[in-house]
């Protein structure tokens, strides 16, 4: 088969290129650049050549048509993903509307099959505290879950016009090989340097990217099904059992303080207005601390078919160990200074070396 990965270059679809190319499948890439394709994917072993690439954005009809042509499937992965205020406006501008250029091409193109990657985030919080496939999306104020439940109604709609669109809901991903070192492991990379003394009360599921990638590409290559809705291979870890989690895998102590969540709210809203006009990045975000307070849990009886989640003291040590070798964390933060770290593999020769991916010629 022939699958479009839109957002090629980021942590899920890299790790979802990776593993339809393992698979066999002929893989298209839409980026905005497509210098970033060879760094996101060489760590994967993903050939050079195994991709074709299409330049453009997915909110130009005309870029995501040359991408949508011809292909068999696709996998719509790309979105900013980011509680940072100072992202507010390209995630308003891009997930919603990206979503309805994809799916609307996809639509008129004849596409056998359309993969809407969402998020748990997209449907909580829920008045009965837990959330799955049917549950509503989310009527949140906070910009990022608001622009995804935005695009989860856009996903719907097709779904509920007869096309093959089926949606896949991600838990927090954790894992290595993150191209642009996102949300979840950004934030792992700040407990383990000391930057994040206090947590809020609460918790939130959390996977490892290389489930929640098999599962997609598992879906996008599945028999065409209309309306299927998948919750992605996770657990639920309240904050305190993240934390205990990160010091069981690193042996590090990682004193922290747990404050109610729905108390630090007002307090993360505080930083978020600071943040816009503060040149560092704040770890304390708005975001994050309403995600720990609505305390989402995925309905037991809603688990995807697919992949069982890794245990997440493996994803973590995987993590870790990834962040070190890439120079975000020392041996000692890592707490692994007595244990032998492998080297990142080799790509086959320099990223500028390496076969180029190909290019389409644009039309």
């Amino acid at each position: 088969m022939l699958v479009l990965v839109t957002g090629g270059t980021g942590f899920v679809g890299a790790h979802t290129v990776a593993a339809l190319v393992a698979a066999g499948h002929r893989v298209r890439v839409l980026a905005r650049d497509p210098r970033r394709v060879a760094p996101a994917l060489t760590p994967l072993s993903v050939p050079g050549d195994a991709v074709h690439v299409v330049d453009g954005d997915v909110v130009d009809e005309t870029a995501v048509a040359r991408a949508v042509r011809g292909v068999d499937a696709l996998v719509h992965a790309a979105s900013v993903y980011s509680f940072d205020s100072r992202s507010h406006e390209a995630t308003r501008r891009t997930n919603a509307r990206g979503t309805q250029v994809v799916l609307a091409a996809a639509r008129r193109l004849g596409v056998g099959r359309s993969v809407h990657v969402s998020t748990f985030g997209a449907l909580a919080p829920s008045p009965a505290g837990t959330v799955g496939p049917q549950s509503p999306p989310t009527t949140a104020g906070e910009t990022y879950l608001a622009s995804k439940a935005a695009a989860e109604r856009v996903a719907r709609g097709h779904q509920a016009h007869g096309d093959p669109v089926v949606i896949a809901y991600p838990p927090a991903l954790l894992g290595p090989h993150d191209p642009k070192l996102g949300d979840q492991n950004a934030r792992l990379r700040n407990v383990l340097r000391g930057l994040m003394p206090m947590w809020p009360t609460g918790g939130f599921p959390v996977g490892d990217v290389r489930d929640t990638a098999a599962l997609l590409a598992e879906l996008a290559t599945a028999p065409a099904e209309d309306g299927g809705r998948h919750l992605g291979p996770g657990r639920y870890l309240s904050t305190r059992d993240y934390v205990r989690a990160v010091r069981e895998a690193t042996g590090r102590r990682l004193p922290t303080l747990f404050l109610p969540a729905r108390a630090m709210l007002p307090f993360a809203y505080a930083t978020d207005l600071v943040q816009r006009v503060w040149p560092w990045h704040i770890p304390a975000e708005y975001g994050a601390c309403y995600v720990c307070a609505t305390d989402a849990r995925p309905q037991e009886a809603a688990r995807s078919a697919g992949p069982a989640p890794r245990p997440i003291g493996e994803t973590l040590v995987d993590t870790v160990r990834w962040l070190h070798r890439t120079g975000r964390l020392t041996a000692g933060q890592t707490g692994l200074a007595g244990a032998p770290v492998v080297p990142a593999a080799p790509a086959a020769g320099p990223v500028e070396a390496a076969a180029p991916p190909r290019r389409e010629a644009r039309s």
